[in-house]
């Protein structure tokens, strides 16, 4: 019997219903003759409220709102990459080819393309059991990525039949499983699960490998673990969608989860052109062989960004269960918490602060909570890794978002206004950012770069930390004041900000480091402060030390070393050692 229910009130994306419905909390329905689709997100005795993922404009009180029976779920199986889907995972390329360049309302697509034929390569035969989470089918989704096919949650049983290896379409039965209570379940390729709902998994664990980004700043000064979470505030123009792209690009994740909430539709077109045309330095694949992008653009139904965030992290919940690390891109949060605030609104929620709602926090750390790098049913690893962008308006760091982001998130670049201006990208602030990863992390670093990493990499952030400092005393009496040894600190701390820190997407050597190589820069870097400092101990002045072009030298090493020819950093340090040799011959 079909549970339907009348419509007696509209406010926005907020549909009301009068009497009782029958209806189930966070039931998905179907609003009105064009079947919009909606979630009930309030029940009462005699109303229930609905709120719709699509424009409301011309449905009027007394249209049929019907239950479908299911929450609000996304279809999972082979087909998700390489594809871009709305925020309730319609694939846009699909609407496109029934409703033209916009999208219309009430358009019904399959997520998945049901005609399409993957051959499979079985796992399992008559007599196996399995549980939830067994891989029980292998298909070849995109030359990048193997598609794991596995048992849903919750079913545990013995394998009754199964077809054999060939070509099959996501929704035929490749596996009948009888389980205990004697029941049989027909298994295909594809299976829903609710966006609302983490992914059952069997054990946490705690960050122990670094998510190596390719970027000095984020790889060496505050690192993210596989598994961990990060935010990007920053105001407007300083870079934060450019830092998630790269981080994209060139990050060891090996699917990428690309969520345009709320964004202008002309950043989403370049993502897609962007990763379109990107060769995959790992495989020589297109990047978008591993990439899935989730497009909620600024002009779609305020209801489908609020519903964006969970799709994706969903999806990347479906690839972590397969053992793969999978990296989502969400920007950004900010748009998200205003798609919160307007749907409170419309609810009459009392507002908390600047008008969000009351549970903005909750909501936040829900999100942010669904990371981690974890043991799946079938006893592999994989890690889902949140890289949150923030929008604060104006900039200011200390409005709500950005706040209760920070007290949920164990990594945060904070990107800076004037950094950004100055042309110094990434525009991530050295002293605003931290990363709570450095502890956890450092065993890594000692095995497979240097047991010295963590100990320069302090050494930098001091050096950094000083020159602050000390800019504070030159702007109010001028640097010729400063004794030579404090000269120097400046002077070093120029070469790590535009040698090290700053880093150029556009040139080849310099878009993406390896960990091997920023190692090495720090090296050089090092000891070269450790010479200079030296000749000062010996009372060689600044100015004379100066004269030389080895502060240039340095910081050109960027550009200058080939990520592949590593050896040549031997020959800085002969020529620092030149230099030390001509200043005290020099001075004699």
């Amino acid at each position: 019997m079909n549970r339907t229910g009348i419509i007696y009130g509209i406010n926005g994306p907020v549909v009301y219903l009068k009497g009782n419905t029958g209806f189930k909390m966070s039931e998905m329905v179907y609003v009105g003759e064009e079947k919009l689709v909606g979630e009930v997100i309030g029940l009462t005795k005699d109303t229930t409220t609905v709120q719709v993922f699509e424009e409301t404009t011309g449905l009027k009180p007394g249209a049929e709102v019907e239950a479908t029976g299911d929450a609000i779920s996304v279809t999972l199986g082979p087909g998700i990459l390489n594809n871009i889907f709305d925020g309730i995972e319609r694939p846009l390329s699909e609407i496109a080819k029934a409703s033209g360049k916009y999208i219309t309302r009430g358009v019904s697509v399959d997520a998945l393309d049901v005609e399409k034929k993957w051959d499979i390569t079985l796992k399992v035969a008559a007599g196996d059991e399995v549980h939830g989470g067994t891989i029980i089918a292998e298909t070849q989704e995109t030359p990048s990525v193997v598609h794991k096919s596995m048992v849903p949650p919750g079913i545990d049983g013995i394998v009754k039949s199964a077809v054999p290896d060939g070509a099959y379409n996501v929704t035929e039965t490749i596996v009948v499983v009888t389980c205990e209570d004697g029941s049989e379940k027909e298994i295909a390729l594809a299976q829903k699960w609710p966006i609302r709902i983490p992914r059952p998994t069997s054990a946490r664990f705690p960050a122990s490998v670094p998510l190596v980004t390719g970027q000095r700043i984020l790889d060496t000064l505050f690192p993210i673990a596989k598994g961990g979470t990060a935010a990007i505030p920053g105001g407007f123009g300083t870079g934060k969608t450019m830092t998630q792209h790269q981080i994209a690009k060139w990050s060891d994740a090996s699917i990428i989860i690309y969520i345009g909430c709320g964004e202008r539709g002309n950043e989403m077109t370049e993502v897609l052109e962007d990763f379109a045309k990107l060769v995959d330095p790992k495989t020589g694949n297109p990047l978008m062989a591993r990439t899935t992008l989730i497009a909620n653009t600024s002009n779609m139904p305020v209801a489908a960004r609020e519903a964006s965030i969970y799709t994706g992290i969903t999806l990347a919940e479906y690839y972590r269960d397969m053992g793969y690390d999978v990296a989502i891109m969400a920007d950004s949060t900010s748009r998200w918490a205003e798609a919160l605030r307007e749907l409170s609104g419309r609810l009459e929620e009392m507002p908390a602060e600047e008008g969000f709602p009351a549970y903005l926090a909750s909501r936040l750390s829900a999100f942010y909570e669904r990371a981690g790098m974890m043991r799946t049913l079938n006893g592999s690893e994989g890690s889902v890794s949140i890289i949150g962008a923030v929008s604060p308006q104006g900039g200011d760091f200390s409005e709500p978002v950005t706040q209760n982001t920070k007290r949920f998130v164990r990594c945060f670049w904070g990107l800076d206004k004037s950094l950004a201006y100055a042309r110094h990208f990434p525009a991530i602030h050295w002293l605003t950012s931290y990363s709570e990863y450095v502890n956890d992390l450092s065993p890594w670093y000692s095995e497979h770069v240097s047991p010295k990493f963590i100990d320069y990499r302090n050494q930098i952030i001091a050096l950094l930390n000083s020159e602050s400092s000390l800019m504070e005393i030159v702007k109010l009496i001028g640097s010729d004041v400063l004794p030579d040894d404090q000269k120097l600190v400046l002077e070093i701390a120029r070469v790590i900000r535009l040698g090290f820190l700053q880093q150029n997407a556009f040139h080849q050597e310099d878009t993406c480091v390896p960990m091997q190589k920023q190692f090495l820069m720090m090296d050089v870097v090092l000891y070269l402060y450790k010479k200079a400092r030296d000749l000062i101990t010996q009372g060689h002045p600044m100015s004379i030390l100066k004269e030389d072009t080895i502060f240039e030298k340095i910081i050109s090493i960027k550009y200058d070393v080939p990520n592949n020819q590593l050896e040549l950093f031997d020959n800085y340090k002969k020529d620092i050692d030149t230099f030390y040799d001509k200043v005290l011959e020099k001075n004699a």
